[in-house]
């Protein structure tokens, strides 16, 4: 709508709509304009921005006082990247109306947009100093002293805690990736690294036959009497009579190396082991928390399975730990399911097979927010510091696109604080934290692992592979990682000797350089963008298997049944390197290529990987996350290789960068 005012707001001669208005700061033409049609104040400008969010970007706090008091706008509204009208606020730097959206309105301070950004990180990066200082007193800490959500971003699910002395470990499901159950290490709850795994025994890892999303599922560590106990069920296909086994691993070291499984034929997912005062060990699983005692090794199951308490939600309780405090038991159980509606809640008894009851604040956890990054939290386990503080890690994920959780299921860290009646409560029963204060615990420092020369004589630990690889399928020689050909192609459970590691962040790039190989025809090798072997895309070079037999640079789509073939372009084989890149922001892929690593060549652009996470398609067990790394094809020609006047086909990687935009 158009009204007309002079400059001062009075008379007819200039002709403004309610965006002009606000951009002009002129108050008396807001009004008049919405008190002839409030409905405006919903309105957007041209870049989709709505009108509360234009005004509260000026900062001027009359504007935004009388939007706030007297317009039809709500306050519990968001754009298009989840930013609040405080975030737009705090792009004005000015601190009177941040602080009336603070202390009269409610806004928080540390909810993030759809990037974590929150509106304290707004102040900071644009050095706005007064309106940071202001948020800090609030907030009682500074931006340094804070950590961000999720604490494990990507492929880290089901999380697990313990802690010995000043340290603490954590274990989380692997699925049919080997190594089996990566065990991370920190000393300040926010700072992870991957120190050891479960199983490194080929022989005992048993997932050749698996299909993706199989494996080992929800890991639970504890210590007790000098070592560290590993559990997780042991999931097989759909294709028998039996599909879940719960297995039990421990060692000295939280390293490892471990125990072979001991194999438990209780059916079940999600065991956790509780080692009660008296010295005696059960083992927890779902559905809901039924209880058995185990021998004191937790090799062998003792004692008949009862259930303990169901849940309190009552839909799919699973994930129980038990917890003894102060004269109770405490039951700790994830429920409603891993979608919107997972939480966590607790109940608890005097008496360890005694009647539980509820805690009348459930869920503890849970996300209510439904336009909010960070969701389906659930699956937790409480930790106690060395000062006394306790904190519960849990897993969440975060939807991008159409609902997509491209980065898989991650681990998040919240404070537990407890009521004068004994009820812990996670972050004061808020949700999820976008932005949260350290943990007042010596900080952990790891070197960056992001990048990757192979000079070691020994892969990191950030490397994986989906099921176990050929005993000479990887060789570290002279700086280069040689893999060997698999015989089969990635879209089988056969495919051997795929390197991979976590995506981690929506936004990264990657890249490589390999040395020009010499290929027979069919067989191709570089990078690949991996989910299952349902779902992935390669990106290298291909020897044709057409009478041409060119050898060109080609990315292929496998997505479910479909497979999608992009065209190809000609490679110069007489040059000794190639450089590939994948650069990534949020669903989209580019792909360039180099001979000499400095200047790239874009060759193709996809605008839609959506299938490289759970809900990509219905196909399977979809529980991982997005995954990039190498590969190399040899097909029929590794088939039927004459060892006596042949060699088989490796190909040599000299590094693999990897730089997530964090």
């Amino acid at each position: 709508m158009l009204k007309d005012f002079d400059a001062k707001g009075v008379g007819s001669m200039v002709r403004y709509t309610l965006e002009d208005a606000i951009y002009l700061e002129n108050l008396p033409a807001i009004k008049e304009i919405l008190e002839e049609e409030p409905s405006l104040i919903d309105g957007l400008d041209k870049d989709g921005v709505m009108m509360p969010f234009l005004a509260a970007k000026t900062g001027n706090l009359d504007i935004v006082k009388y939007i706030v008091e007297y317009s039809r706008a709500s306050m519990n509204i968001y754009d298009d990247n989840h930013r609040s009208i405080l975030h737009y606020a705090s792009m004005s730097g000015n601190v009177p109306t941040c602080q009336y959206l603070v202390e009269r309105v409610g806004m928080s301070i540390v909810e993030g947009d759809n990037d974590l950004v929150t509106p304290l990180d707004i102040a900071h990066d644009n050095k706005y100093f007064d309106l940071e200082e202001y948020y800090e007193s609030v907030l009682g800490v500074g931006l340094e002293q804070m950590y961000k959500n999720p604490i494990r971003t990507g492929f880290f699910p089901d999380p697990s805690i313990c802690r010995v002395g000043n340290d603490y470990y954590m274990v989380n499901s692997s699925f049919i990736y080997y190594p089996c159950i990566p065990v991370s290490h920190s000393t300040d709850l926010v700072h992870w690294r991957i120190i050891g795994y479960a199983i490194t025994n080929p022989a005992w890892a048993n997932l050749d036959e698996l299909e993706g999303g199989r494996g080992y599922w929800a890991p639970d560590i504890s210590y007790y009497n000098g070592k560290f106990y590993i559990t997780a069920t042991y999931r097989l296909n759909d294709d028998g009579n039996v599909y879940r086994k719960q297995i039990v691993v421990s060692s000295t070291n939280p390293e490892g190396p471990y125990s072979k499984p001991a194999i438990i034929d209780e059916d079940g997912i999600d065991p956790s082991i509780f080692n009660d005062d008296d010295g005696r060990r059960y083992m927890l699983l779902n559905r809901g928390a039924r209880i058995f005692e185990l021998s004191e090794d937790a090799t062998t199951q003792i004692s008949k399975a009862k259930l303990l308490f169901y849940g309190d939600n009552k839909r799919a309780p699973e994930g129980p730990h038990l917890l003894k405090k102060d004269g109770y038991y405490y039951l700790f159980e994830a429920e409603g399911g891993t979608g919107p509606g997972h939480r966590i809640t607790v109940s608890r008894s005097k008496e360890l097979m005694g009647t539980y009851t509820p805690c009348p604040y459930n869920p503890i956890m849970r996300q209510t927010n439904e336009s909010a990054i960070i969701q389906r939290c659930g699956h937790g386990k409480p930790v106690q510091t060395q000062n006394g503080d306790w904190y519960m890690v849990y897993l969440c994920g975060r939807k991008i696109g159409e609902g997509y959780s491209l980065l898989g299921r991650e681990t998040a860290l919240d404070p537990i604080t407890w009521t004068e009646d004994g009820w812990p409560l996670v972050n004061n029963l808020k949700g999820p934290s976008n932005l949260q204060k350290k943990p007042d615990l010596p900080e952990t420092v790891w070197e960056n692992e992001y990048k990757d020369d192979f000079k070691e004589s020994y892969l990191s630990t950030e490397w994986l592979f989906p099921r176990v690889p050929e005993m000479d399928g990887i060789v570290l020689e002279n700086s280069y990682v040689k893999i060997k050909g698999s015989v089969y192609d990635l879209d089988s459970i056969k495919a051997k000797n795929i390197l991979l590691r976590r995506q981690t962040s929506f936004k990264f790039s990657a890249d490589t350089c390999l040395r020009m190989p010499k290929l027979k025809a069919g067989q191709n090798m570089g990078m690949t963008c991996y989910y299952d072997e349902n779902t992935y895309l390669k990106f290298g070079v291909y020897r044709l298997e057409d009478k041409s037999e060119r050898f060109v640079l080609k990315v292929e789509e496998r997505i479910g049944d479909d497979y999608i073939s992009y065209p190809d372009i000609e490679l110069d084989e007489t040059k000794s390197f190639l450089y590939l890149r994948v650069d990534t922001h949020f669903l989209k892929r580019s792909f360039s290529y180099s001979y000499d690593g400095l200047h790239y060549t874009k060759y193709l652009h996809l605008d839609n990987v959506y299938y490289l996470c759970d809900e990509g398609i219905k196909k399977g067990k979809r529980f991982t996350g997005a995954m990039l790394g190498l590969y190399v094809y040899g097909g029929e020609h590794q088939k039927n290789l004459d060892t006596r006047f042949e060699k088989p086909l490796y190909g040599e990687f000299d590094y693999f960068n990897y730089n997530p935009e964090m």
